[in-house]
This record gives C-alpha cells, structure tokens and sequence, in this order.
C-alpha cells in the first residue's frame, strides 16, 4: 500500500473546540476534550470572560505558537467540570448542537396558541370521533404519531395521524430556519435537546391525550398479505383517546395481561397486532433486514450520574409502531414520486463488494461456512448470511460487523430506494416534531396536495433547494449521532469507575494491532491492550481479524469468549481498560499481567 504524512495543515474545519481551563499565574491554559487534537489553548486573563480553574469553555483558535500550542479566547463558558449536566453539555458544545433558541424564535413563539381554534380545523378532516390512540415510551413527551384500526371484507384500515407541524413552522420563519439549522433533536441519555422549543414539541403539537390537535392523517387499505391497495392522505384533526405507553401494550400483546384503563382498547391492540405481523412478513418476502441488534440504555440518578447500564429490548408493541410508521413512510413517498414531484427521500444504497466478500471469508475464517451465491447482492442476499449467522453463540457481534459493511442512510433528492428495507421508494414523514426532513416533506404535502400548488416556478424552487437541504439534514442528523455515542461512551465509562477490579464475561468485539476490544453482555465494551498480553509477541493480522502469537501460535480472533477483569476506567476519556484472564493448572482465574 501507498503510505504518506501530513506535512501541514492548510485549514481546519472549525475554529473553536471545547476544553478546561486552568490558570498559570494570568495564562490559562485550555486542555482540548479532543484527544486527537495534542494541542494546548493559551488564553490571556483578558480573554477568558473571567473563566476559573475547572471550568469547561468553548475557544476560539488564534495564533499558531509551535506545533503544539496556539493562542485563543474564550467565547463561551459552559460550566464547571464537576457541575450536573456540563459532562453532556461539552459534548453538546463540541457538536455545535444548540441548546438555547435565539431571541426572534422566542418572539414567534409568543404568537403561537396553546389551543387548537376553530378557525384552524376548517378545510381539514374531522377525526375526534375516531378511536385513535398514541403509544410510546413511558417518559416520551413529543409524542407525534397516533394510530386507528378496523378492518372490514378481508381489509384492514390502517390509520397513521402526524402532528402537522409544518401548520406552525411556517416557511423560512425563525422557528423554520432555526430548526434546519439544528436538524434534528438530540437525545443524550437522560437528557434530550429538542428541534423545536417546549411550546411546539410538548405543547401544541403534540398528539397529548384529550386535546385536539392538527394532523396529516395517512389512511391505507390494506389486504392479507400486507399490500397496500388503497389510501389517502388528507389533512385532519384528532383527539387522542389515550396515551399508551409500550410496557403496558406489550403485557397486552406478549403476556395478556392488562390493566383496567386499557380495557376499551385490547382487541384494537390484538388487531393492530396482527396486522403489524402480515406488514413485517410482507417486508421480510421483499428483503428487509432485521439485524436484531441490542441497544445499550443508560440509566442516570437525579444528578445525571450513570448507575447502570442495560440492554433495551424490543417487544411486539415496538415492532408494530416501526411497521406502521414505514408503511406510511413508504407510501407517502411512492405518492409524490409517482407525480414526478420533487421531493426529499430516505435512502440507502447497496453495499460495496468488497466489504461484503471481506466479511464472509472473515466469517469461513472464524470457522463459519455461509452457503449461497452472494456474487449479486440484494437484501435478500444479506437475509441469508444473518438467518445462517443467527445461532451462533456470538451472533451479535457478526451482525454488528456485516451493519458496518453497509452504507449509511441518508437524505436526498434523488430516489434511489432504500437497501436495508428492501423498499424501493421511502422518505420519512412521521416524526415531524424531531426530524426536520419529516416538517419539509410536510411542508411538500400541503404545497402540492393540499392547496394544489404545482406550478412552475414552484417546481424549479423546489428542485433547487432540495438537494442542500437534504445535504444538511444528513449531515446535522450525522452530528447528533455523534454526539450521542460519545455521550454513551462516557456515561459507560463513569459506570466502570465503580466496578474496577471486578470480573467479567463477553465476547471479542473488535480487533487491532493495539490489542482487541471486549463486549460485555450489556454492551459495555473496554480494551485488552495487547502489551498486557505476556507470555508471547502477538502479531496482528488484519485479514484475519486475529492477534496470533508468535511461539504459541495461540489466537484471539473476533467473537471468542473471554473472561476480563476492569483494571481502568476514566470519564474523561471516555475509555475502558480490561485485562484478560486465564486459568490456570488449578482451574482457578490469574491475570495475563502485573497490572
């Protein structure tokens, strides 16, 4: 392979980094969270806006002194280091995710009612008498979806109502512009930054139980083999019968068990039930993928310190949102593809070849053989490796692996389908009050369907805006996810500097020439390094994603078990450090180093 060096660094991409400041004498010194970036912030006292020792602050590079060290000021305090919530916060900073909203959006939002009026349901769909319902998790408090069900001659009607948002963020207003420029809401354990201030995202746009509110209602036809045969998409208004949440739902639908309160609602719950069951088989004969992958949730005491760590798992009442809301999805966007309109969609294209054919010889390397013909490949191709994969004791790890071998889901103009759905036309429509591209495509809806707006010069606005729109939503959407795995990556490692010294299982997650990552059953993961390992000089073999000793020949390779003991742990660092354990003559557990 061709190798080369960085010889200068013509300009950065950014110009202000978040760090600590502590003070020599009138100098402060700024210590950058980015430890990729070896460089110190010097900051005279009158620069720091009377920042003191500890306190995290956002810098703004000035003067390049040596390689190692520019001059700067301070341009924001954000807390001292030890204060609830700056943890979070800093990170926040570092992903210019905005916290506050600006002056002119809180003016508008003095105009914005509390009610919905009489005047704003004319021209829309009375639905208040319909049983329609929200369900979502028991802290959720911008709730945009809701659903309705019956079925009738061998065809259910499935009703998907949005909060219409768009209603309120009128275009290129200050609330409009100011959540492109977000993107979307941040959610970062315990705490979530919204897209739209608290007035919108828990007030008047959502879907709360007894109160009317403004809705995009998709309405499907929908027959016994999960094909949408009929619809319409209509603008509405709803009063939420109740709000459920998914614990409660799915003792109805796993355990039928339930309370009182959710009486009226059980065979309205079973039905949607069986229906979600023909969508999900319907999606599955096309291709959609299911990896099954375990999310980690974060619990957090009052003051935002991590006391736990678990693994979230998905039920039936779950699963049936998911597949109503991608039934909708699906056909709001064949609606305006198939008018030759432009639009925003959901996409995501086929994998490489290369990364899949480097995943399967690592997985026949692993003493895996996958059978098929996996030469042109489809989603139905990568259904086969996974149902092929799924007893495998590590199956977690594998499915996580082929994951990274897909390309990222994105926003855009183009349609060119979506890979890991199996659909050939998507968009996102249903979460408008944490999603900008959802509030555009709502915007879309009303300029085309609802006042019959296509002419033209509406047309040629649209087809130029679109695609850096879209361009922005992938990246502002890309920052958030950043941003939140960083977050879990630090609350994992302020919940390990509890438990050094204790003894874990779990399964080698990754593999480098620096030693190899440890997953452990809630999905912490922490790193052997490989100088901890004695014994032997272990080599490193990419291909093989295994570290091979040289006189032993003994391999760790990804996906075996191991037993590891926490030797470290640091929240600033956000890193883990494990040390393997072996057993020795006796059966009994001794560490591979001195540490």
């Amino acid at each position: 392979r061709l190798e080369g060096r960085v010889v200068k660094i013509i300009n950065r991409e950014k110009d202000t980094y978040v760090g600590e400041i502590n003070f020599e004498g009138d100098t402060g010194i700024v210590s950058l969270d980015d430890n990729k970036l070896k460089i110190k912030v010097q900051i005279p006292r009158d620069k720091s806006m009377n920042a003191v020792d500890g306190h995290k602050v956002v810098v703004r590079l000035g003067k390049r002194i040596d390689n190692s060290r520019f001059m700067g000021e301070v341009v924001e305090i954000i807390g001292h280091k030890n204060d609830p919530g700056i943890d979070i916060l800093s990170i926040v900073k570092k992903y210019n995710i905005e916290t506050d909203f600006p002056d002119d959006v809180k003016e508008q939002l003095k105009n914005i009612p509390s009610e919905v009026s009489e005047e704003e349901c004319k021209n829309r769909r009375d639905l208040r008498n319909e049983m329609i319902f929200t369900i979502d998790g028991d802290d959720t408090k911008d709730i945009d979806d809701a659903v309705s069900i019956s079925a009738e001659n061998n065809l259910y009607t499935l009703g998907v109502h949005i909060a219409d948002v768009s209603h309120y963020v009128t275009k290129d207003s200050p609330l409009d512009k100011d959540a492109f420029t977000r993107g979307t809401s941040s959610y970062l354990a315990y705490s979530v930054i919204p897209m739209l201030p608290h007035k919108l995202s828990n007030g008047i746009c959502s879907l709360n139980e007894g109160v009317v509110r403004l809705t995009i209602s998709c309405v499907m036809q929908i027959n016994a083999k999960g094909d949408v045969v009929n619809y319409d998409i209509f603008p509405s208004y709803i009063k939420s019968c109740k709000k459920m949440t998914y614990k409660k739902v799915n003792d109805i639908l796993m355990r039928d068990t339930y309370d009182e309160e959710y009486a009226p609602y059980v065979s309205r719950l079973k039905l949607m039930n069986e229906l979600a069951h023909i969508l999900r088989k319907n999606k599955e004969r096309r291709g959609y993928i299911d990896f099954s992958i375990e999310e980690p949730k974060i619990i957090c005491d009052k003051n935002g310190k991590c006391i736990d760590v678990v693994t979230y798992d998905r039920e039936d009442g779950e699963k049936l949102i998911e597949d109503f809301m991608i039934a909708a999805n699906e056909t709001v966007a064949s609606h305006l593809y198939n008018m030759d309109l432009p639009s925003i969609y959901r996409v995501h294209g086929t994998p490489k070849a290369e990364k899949i054919d480097s995943f399967i010889n690592l997985v026949s390397l692993s003493g895996y053989k996958l059978t098929g013909n996996f030469k042109n490949f489809t989603p139905t191709s990568m259904q086969k490796i996974l149902a092929q994969l799924e007893n495998v004791p590590n199956h977690q790890i594998f499915a996580s692996l082929l994951l990274r071998c897909m390309q990222k889901a994105v926003y855009s103009s183009e349609n060119i389908g979506h890979f890991g759905l199996g659909s050939k036309c998507y968009t996102h429509f249903t979460s408008p009050i944490r999603r900008y591209p959802d509030l555009l495509l709502h915007r879309l809806l009303h300029t085309y369907l609802f006042e019959n707006k296509m002419d033209i010069q509406t047309i040629n606005y649209y087809e130029n805006c679109l695609p850096d729109m879209a361009e922005n939503c992938s990246q502002r959407e890309q920052a958030a996810v950043d941003a939140e795995r960083e977050v879990d990556d630090m609350k994992m490692a302020e919940y390990m500097e509890e438990h050094i010294g204790e003894i874990y299982e779990g399964y080698i997650s990754g593999i480098t020439n620096f030693g190899f990552f440890v997953e452990l059953p809630n999905m912490i993961e922490g790193l052997v390094h490989i100088n901890t390992l004695e014994g032997d000089y272990y080599n490193y073999l990419p291909e093989l994603m295994a570290l091979i000793g040289e006189r032993h020949k003994k391999i760790y390779r990804l996906g075996s078990k191991v037993r590891v003991k926490v030797v470290g742990a640091s929240k600033e660092s956000k890193t883990i450090d494990f040390i393997l354990l072996e057993d020795d003559q006796n059966g009994n557990q001794k560490p591979q180093s001195k540490i």
